[in-house]
């Protein structure tokens, strides 16, 4: 199968020429000649979303994982890592149980669940209910990564017991991000040492970045051993903020989308987990006004990234290869011959018009 594109990034370079595909692989690139129109790039790899398109994933079944998968094709989207916010104890093991189940075949990809909580900090709780936040407690970790595929937590180590929860945590295979979290310098860097190995959405919900108190973001920032994830939807960031984190991390940037169900359905009231929250003037809040989560989309991160100043392959690169890297998926991220042909079409506007999901066609506008 030809794709019939102009040209395609591959490895980071522009390949002018058709992409072809065999049994849901990358056969060939720079086939001539070259389709009419359209950049095929890496898939996106959203590894922080807590639902999309009416679905909130800790509340969802099979069926609503699919929908919000299909509407996440448009997006360019190939795989999927859902959030979930700090909740009771009791609401975590049936949501863990859906999303064992998985997406069907031809979707973009459920990668597995990452908690976001509920070992968090209270003085950074962000749009989290306080109520739900929870000292470390090993053996409540353990036990809630035997209950589902767990796949990333986000925890403040600065919390008693927090490095010994780091350690269960990687020791696990679980990929620990630090975040909602009041640690120093000092603190973040034993968390790294120890394994932790990125930051949730940086410059937000974590200790603020001073001259003689760098923090988390700080640290996280020019640590090479480090990814920094950001949510560069307009709201969360400015412009220069987050063009200067891409420009600090580089190739460690990974764009997210922290997405709740409200993307593609405009204003009103919907649901974080057991918090309501209002849709208002393209911002998320709780009623107290607290940021709560987006409604942006992977494709809109790149765009956005790319208006402040970044080049089309290094954006591409922060919702692919990155974000696929920081999960440890080497199958994904990459737009080769032999690779699994899961990737995007981008037109001129760099708007997607076809994304596939290993050979298969999961959206085409």
């Amino acid at each position: 199968m030809r794709l019939g594109v102009r040209a395609a990034l591959v490895d980071g370079e522009l390949v002018d020429g058709d992409v072809t595909i065999e049994d849901g692989t990358v056969a060939a690139v720079g086939v001539q000649p070259a389709g009419r129109a359209g950049l095929a790039v890496p898939g996106f790899v959203d590894a922080h979303i807590n639902g999309f398109a009416g679905v909130d994933f800790l509340e969802t079944d099979p069926e609503g994982y699919a929908r919000a998968a299909a509407a996440m094709a448009a997006t360019g989207v190939v795989a999927f890592q859902a959030t979930f916010v700090s909740s009771a104890r009791d609401a975590y093991p049936p949501a863990l149980e859906v999303a064992a189940q998985g997406v069907p075949d031809g979707l973009p990809e459920l990668l597995g669940v990452h908690l976001e909580g509920p070992f968090l900090s209270p003085v950074w709780a962000g749009a989290h209910d306080p109520a739900c936040l929870l000292a470390p407690d090993l053996s409540l970790a353990a036990r809630l990564c035997e209950l589902g595929p767990v796949t990333t937590m986000t925890l403040a180590p600065e919390l008693p017991e927090g490095f010994e929860l780091v350690e269960l945590l990687t020791g696990r295979g679980v990929m620990v991000s630090c975040g909602h979290s009041d640690a120093d310098a000092p603190t973040a860097h034993a968390a790294y040492d120890r394994g932790a190995r990125a930051i949730t959405h940086v410059h937000n919900a974590h200790r603020r970045w001073a001259p003689r108190d760098p923090g988390l973001g700080g640290v996280a920032l020019v640590r090479p051993d480090v990814w920094v994830q950001a949510i560069v939807d307009g709201v969360h960031l400015a412009p220069e903020t987050a063009y200067l984190a891409f420009l600090a991390a580089g190739r460690r940037f990974c764009l997210v989308t922290d997405a709740i169900e409200a993307a593609t359905l405009g204003p009103g009231e919907y649901r974080l987990g057991n918090r309501r929250v209002r849709v208002e003037d393209g911002v998320v809040r709780l009623a107290d006004g607290t940021i709560a989560g987006s409604i942006t989309s992977m494709d809109e991160g790149v765009r956005n990234l790319v208006e402040c100043g970044a080049e089309l392959p290094d954006a591409v690169h922060a919702a692919s290869t990155a974000p696929a890297a920081l999960l440890g998926r080497d199958d994904l991220g990459a737009l080769r011959p032999g690779a699994p042909a899961s990737l995007a079409v981008l037109d001129d506007e760099l708007q997607v018009t076809r994304t596939l999901v290993r050979g298969a066609e999961a959206f085409a506008g």
